[in-house]
């Protein structure tokens, strides 16, 4: 479940440094000197509560000296220690521990020997936990640690509300309850090894199953990039790693999955991102969409807000009140049924789930009713930019959708998306010396909210029709080309990605979550729509930068960083408290790579068209793994900037 945050006078405590093991419903958190401490998040965890918060080794009496820490997978990460067996015997260390930690609950400890001669080492491991929510750990109310009983081949805690359980293999020679301790004695020859492995349960519970470890089984294909540049596989490879470890079953209904948020503080459904994430994947395959729909198309309401799909409200930086995700993932919803069905949905399921997408274009028209704009769904604020934006692509889109199963009120989504068009282009556009620029909102005594911020790429997203068409967009051609000029100038590209505020607003804070952070997603979607509309060179820009923070942060991109200027030699900062891995960065990482090549599908028409990035930024690129109507895709862009199909589905031909 997603972790309920602590109030805002609580400080959450940072990650940036953190190697977060994930397999949900299970996470790992260690600090980079390997052992467990029970200190700050440390700890195995199991669907949002803390089964183990402290696993300490020594050997011979002593703690291994850390000297490497290292995600191994998105799920495991290795530490290694090392100790000298006798305080004479010189500088160089002649044990090593290694320690490796599942996201499953599993960590083995190895010991290796390079002395001389045979060794007789103790090794004791302190075990403890409070069996705290996430939520509590975070706010600094976790509690003491809860004494231990010995159970079977380790020991045991209980609470009120849950039970966790550590076995070992081979068991101990000695287990002492009241120290939480479990004692071996092992003989290391020359060149020997030993190894214990740890597992980590709640009482009574199996191994940890999770959705992404089902390899070919996964909803997420494992799509691979080769070419000149080789951050494009490591990114991609990364991306897959992270989008499967952040895979969850709906309880009700197993066979639907849908990706949670992020680690660690949104381990949970969270309507819109989910969506944004699944349709942002879409070249990896149309099952992770198909459950995200069917499990979000079971919460939509009925009622007074017939339609809506329900969802938490979400800062919006420092110009504007808060904003409502529900609204946003009610706009998704039918886009990314329709878009879905392009890149190969099955008609039959296409058809199951056209009442709920219905029900959301109703909601959408209920809302607007005679006017022309869609307001807050919870307040009589300004009106939205983005918002807005989402609501033409969905009114396009979906009347696409409602004419090809035959239904009606497409005619009528088309109308009101071309008044709202004529109106925007008037009503949102600031004059300025510099061009222009679209209003963030628009406030209800008809000012405009002027300042430049990353939700106006969403302006550019238009959503993808049939043939290979994207659909018309809120600006016209010269407001597109001047959104171009500013998402692609200094104001806005920090070098390493779209800032979420320019810089040159006065409420500009680099580490601002929606203020002037690099947030991934929104610099995938700017990368996305530019490319989409022919501004390579501002595009290019973008996706340069994000691959080099990408590079820096080890292909595990967070789901924002700082948004300070690239300079000669430096690095992106993180943002202390950003999920890593979350779910939007990730999918980000697809979007990224496959925009280079311009996929437009159109698998009921059995046609696919490409309008790959002619600048070729990464230089020969070729993707391969990738699924279009249920098969096997695989393009190649060459460096001139021409694209070639060499796997596709039987009978899927080239659109032009």
């Amino acid at each position: 479940m997603s972790v309920p945050l602590p109030p805002r006078t609580v400080d959450l405590p940072p990650v940036h440094t953190a190697l977060i093991c994930v397999a949900l419903p299970g996470l790992a958190i260690s600090t980079d000197q390997g052992q467990l401490t029970g200190r700050g998040l440390e700890g195995f965890y199991r669907a949002g509560r803390r089964l183990l918060s402290r696993c300490q080794v020594r050997v011979a009496g002593r703690e291994p000296l850390a000297v490497q820490a290292r995600m191994l997978t998105a799920d495991r990460a290795r530490f290694v220690g090392t100790l000298r067996s006798s305080a004479d015997g010189g500088p160089d260390p002649d044990v090593v521990v290694e320690r490796t930690r599942h996201a499953d609950g599993t960590e083995r400890i190895t010991l290796r020997s390079a002395a001389s001669r045979t060794l007789r080492l103790p090794v004791e491991v302190a075990l403890g936990t409070d069996l705290a929510e996430l939520s509590s750990v975070a706010a600094g109310r976790a509690g003491p640690e809860l004494p231990a009983s010995v159970h079977d081949s380790g020991l045991r805690w209980s609470c009120a509300t849950g039970h966790s359980a550590v076995t070992a293999d081979p068991p101990p020679v000695d287990a002492l309850a009241s120290a939480g301790l479990l004692r071996w004695e092992f003989e290391l020859p020359p060149g020997g090894t030993r190894s214990v492995e740890l597992r980590v349960r709640p009482d009574g519970a199996g191994a940890n199953r999770t959705v992404g470890s089902g390899g070919a089984a996964s909803p997420i294909a494992q799509a691979r990039a080769a070419g000149d540049d080789p951050r494009a596989q490591a990114l991609l490879h990364t991306c897959v790693e992270d989008l499967r470890a952040l895979l969850l079953r709906d309880p009700g209904h197993p066979s639907d999955t849908h990706l949670a948020a992020g680690a660690p503080w949104r381990c949970g459904l969270a309507p819109a991102e989910a969506l944004v994430a699944a349709r942002m994947t879409l070249p990896l395959g149309t099952r992770l969409a198909l459950g995200t729909l069917r499990t979000l198309a079971r919460t939509q309401l009925v009622g007074p807000r017939s339609g809506l799909i329900p969802g938490p409200r979400r800062d919006a930086g420092p110009h504007l009140p808060p904003g409502c995700t529900a609204t946003e993932a009610t706009l998704l919803f039918p886009v990314l049924l329709a878009e879905a069905r392009r890149w190969g949905l099955a008609a039959g399921e296409a058809e199951e789930l056209l009442p709920a997408a219905e029900r959301c274009l109703d909601w959408l028209r209920t809302a607007v009713g005679d006017g022309i704009y869609l307001p807050d769904s919870f307040s009589q604020g300004p009106l939205r930019s983005e918002t807005q934006a989402h609501a033409h692509r969905a009114a396009l889109v979906g009347a696409d959708l409602l004419d090809a199963h035959g239904r009606p009120g497409g005619a009528g989504l088309r109308q009101w998306a071309q008044a709202l068009r004529t109106a925007f282009r008037e009503d949102f556009w600031v004059e300025d010396r510099g061009g222009g620029r679209p209003a963030a909102a628009r406030a209800p005594d008809g000012r405009l909210v002027p300042h430049l911020a990353a939700g106006a790429a969403h302006l550019l997203d238009t959503g993808l029709l049939g043939s290979g068409a994207t659909a018309p967009g809120l600006l016209d051609k010269v407001q597109t080309e001047q959104l171009a000029r500013l998402l692609g100038g200094p104001v806005m590209d920090s070098g390493w990605g779209l800032r979420s505020l320019g810089v040159k607003e006065a409420a500009y804070n680099p580490f601002g979550h929606r203020a002037g952070a690099v947030r991934v997603q929104e610099s995938a979607v700017a990368v996305a729509g530019l490319a989409a509309a022919g501004y390579e060179k501002e595009a290019s820009s973008l996706l340069q930068g994000v691959l080099a923070a990408a590079e820096a942060f080890d292909h595990r991109l967070p789901e924002m960083y700082a948004g300070e200027q690239r300079a000669q030699g430096s690095a992106p900062l993180p943002h202390p408290a950003a999920c890593r891995p979350a779910a939007t960065a990730a999918a980000a990482g697809v979007l990224l790579l496959t925009s280079l090549v311009g996929i437009r599908p159109d698998a009921p028409a059995g046609t696919v068209t490409l309008r790959p990035v002619r600048s070729a930024p990464l230089g020969e690129i070729g993707l391969t793994g990738l699924r279009i109507a249920g098969a096997p895709f695989s393009v190649r862009v060459s460096r001139l900037g021409l694209a070639m199909v060499e796997e596709a589905a039987e009978g899927l031909q080239l659109g032009v």
